[in-house]
């Protein structure tokens, strides 16, 4: 079986700057990384344990509205002066 070679998106190449060229793939316990526009190339071996993810805005609890930031809205007709 082929193996499957995939790109990251949003990945910079260390080597080149260009964006999106970088694809990625795992075999024998080693994960390979490539560009396609200039000739970085990396392997590194797949850890057991998974780094902690990053704390972003997408990933914690979301702060419930309160009701003291919602206004009503008055939408004026232009027509009827």
């Amino acid at each position: 079986m082929a193996v499957q070679k995939r790109f990251i998106a949003g990945a910079i190449c260390p080597r080149c700057a260009e964006m999106d060229r970088i694809r990625s793939w795992e075999q024998n316990g080693i994960r390979y990384r490539e560009c396609v526009s200039c000739d970085f190339f990396e392997q590194l071996p797949i850890e057991d344990a998974a780094a902690p993810e990053l704390t972003t805005r997408v990933n914690q609890p979301r702060e419930e509205q309160t009701r003291q930031d919602i206004q009503p809205v008055k939408i004026l007709d232009p027509k009827a002066r």
